[in-house]
């Protein structure tokens, strides 16, 4: 019932059910990205060191199934280390960036809780709860990923795909975007982020709590007005363009500054001041002392005669 529901819905918001299969109107072009080979996800790098992530079932409106829980961490966790990439793009192929997560494998999670000695309400309470923090390792990977994550999201993002995309650095959207958190109309708590990540997101809690309590859609207007995105654009294919020219100029700067920044920030948004004062101190006592430093320097006085080139981290 839940399914028909939300057809119903993307119909009323302008999006064909019938032509979720048909892909984007219109693709970023960019090369495969040697060495990531995933079922749900398509991996390119549109831009030197930056690197694009799609979830990719279109034809299941991108609807996030058991293989996909694996892939999405296990793919920022082989981000993290690979030195080529200093930038990550996540956006989505076809017509909406993601249903949420798939119903039916929601199901075959209950299915195996019930399995053996499922009677029990301990043993069952076990198998779910390791269900879940996998979930939410896998979602964590985004910020686990020192690598800033710019998440472009077009058409709808429902339920599990606000969990995802408040894990990103940066979100952008495009004007068509709308964003849901559905777990409410299907009996259930948020439990892989949105509750722990989008109070600090939007920058309080009254915006937070209605949208969790409700299940009401936050369109692309209200998500720039509150902060959930910086910035929306016209259509898909300009917001991809745009997430990714973001991404090339990130990945220009100082790999050691970006992600030594991004590791302070996460950090500080969990701690007090003091404390993350005293941790960017032990951060800085070594990096300071990299020859980026130097590099940089330089090339803010050569006035733009020398470009800065800073080597893998």
């Amino acid at each position: 019932m839940w399914a028909l529901r939300f057809m119903a819905d993307l119909k009323a918001g302008g999006v064909a059910a019938a032509a979720v299969g048909g892909g984007a109107r219109r693709g970023f072009a960019a090369a495969a990205a040697e060495g990531y080979k995933y079922e749900t996800l398509a991996v390119t790098e549109p831009r030197k060191n930056v690197f694009m992530v799609k979830i990719n079932r279109p034809e299941k409106l991108n609807a996030m199934n058991l293989v996909f829980w694996r892939e999405i961490g296990a793919c920022f966790d082989q981000l993290s280390e690979d030195t080529s990439c200093r930038a990550v793009v996540l956006g989505a192929e076809g017509r909406v960036f993601t249903a949420g997560i798939d119903l039916m494998d929601l199901a075959s999670i209950g299915a195996a809780a019930e399995g053996g000695d499922g009677a029990d309400v301990a043993r069952r309470g076990r198998v779910i709860h390791k269900a879940i923090r996998e979930f939410q390792t896998s979602f964590s990977a985004l910020e686990r990923c020192p690598k800033p994550v710019i998440a472009a999201v077009h058409s709808a993002c429902v339920g599990g795909g606000v969990d995802l995309v408040c894990g990103a650095d940066i979100r952008y959207c495009s004007s068509d975007a709308w964003f849901q958190v559905k777990e409410v109309d299907v009996g259930l708590a948020a439990d892989v982020g949105t509750l722990q990540r989008l109070p600090k997101v939007v920058g309080g809690q009254s915006l937070a709590r209605e949208l969790v309590f409700t299940a009401r859609k936050m369109f692309s207007s209200e998500a720039l007005q509150c902060g959930f995105v910086s910035r929306v654009f016209e259509d898909k294919e300009s917001l991809e363009e745009g997430a990714v020219e973001l991404a090339s100029t990130i990945a220009s700067k100082s790999p050691v500054a970006v992600q030594t920044s991004k590791i302070a920030l996460i950090y500080s948004r969990d701690h007090g001041v003091e404390e993350g004062l005293d941790y960017m101190a032990k951060l800085n006592m070594l990096m300071l002392q990299s020859e980026d430093v130097r590099i940089a320097a330089m090339a803010m006085m050569s006035k733009g005669e020398n470009k800065a080139i800073f080597s893998k981290l």
